[in-house]
């Protein structure tokens, strides 16, 4: 894929996008022409935001945890558009707890941990491992590009907040499997990058406090706010143009370094 390619005519696999990052990423590649299938849970309003984006958008309900959910999205992707060219991997979950709460005299339960696991970063794996055989099948470019996988992670990963013990670990886990990938895969012609967000706005953090929201705004080096999800969209934009980058964790976070 040759450096600022157009995106019109490429097919995407969003994951999550029936809100936040992916729908926001969804909406994006429709206007550039891509042809696009969202999936998220079946209880999402993913049905909504696909007839809402017109013909180019598809909705294929799916937990990116199960295989044959992610396989059906597949399959809905091979129908009706014959190929895949991009996998953006939205589909996330997160809470915050620390390890042991003293004035509850609680530990952190077993299940956070074992959700957050499951869905963030074997989700993420899943849908890539299946995904990975439809990339395969294109015909690589003058460059012998056959696709691009990308990732979410957050930096949580390595500025990880006090009770994010458990979801740190998850988004740790996406980081550290974007090199691997990359390598496992340079021989096909296809890529693997992963973005890690600071606090974007989106209806995950619509509901945090005011203080915490001017805390973080506040130590943020520059600019002094949120991220918004349209930044975070042009991120993927310029993975999938440049075809240099691969194998890299791309922090977008306004210099956040939290040191508490």
């Amino acid at each position: 894929m040759a450096l600022n390619r157009s995106l019109k005519g490429l097919v995407a696999l969003v994951t999550g996008g029936a809100s936040g990052l992916g729908r926001a990423t969804a909406e994006k590649f429709v206007k550039q022409g891509v042809n696009v299938v969202i999936c998220d849970l079946p209880t999402s309003s993913g049905a909504t935001v696909a007839k809402s984006l017109g013909k180019n958008c598809l909705y294929s309900p799916a937990d990116v945890c199960s295989p044959d959910d992610v396989e059906s999205a597949l399959n809905v992707v091979k129908s009706n558009f014959e190929k895949l060219d991009v996998v953006v991997n939205c589909a996330g979950v997160s809470t915050a707890f620390k390890i042991y709460n003293f004035l509850k005299d609680r530990a952190q339960s077993l299940e956070d941990i074992e959700k957050l696991l499951k869905v963030n970063t074997a989700g993420t794996f899943n849908v890539n491992r299946l995904a990975i055989k439809m990339l395969a099948k294109n015909t690589p470019d003058e460059e012998g590009q056959r696709g691009i996988l990308i990732n979410t992670s957050g930096i949580s990963a390595f500025e990880g907040l006090m009770g994010q013990g458990a979801f740190s670990a998850s988004c740790r886990a996406i980081a550290s499997m974007t090199m691997p990938t990359a390598r496992d895969l340079a021989h096909l012609g296809i890529r693997c990058c992963t973005i890690a967000p600071g606090f974007i706005e989106t209806e995950l953090n619509s509901t945090l406090p005011e203080e915490v929201v001017k805390f973080i705004s506040d130590t943020t080096p520059f600019p002094k706010r949120f991220g918004k999800p349209e930044e975070f969209v042009h991120i993927v934009q310029c993975i999938i143009e440049n075809p240099m980058l691969n194998g890299e964790v791309i922090r977008l976070d306004g210099g956040s370094r939290f040191h508490l």
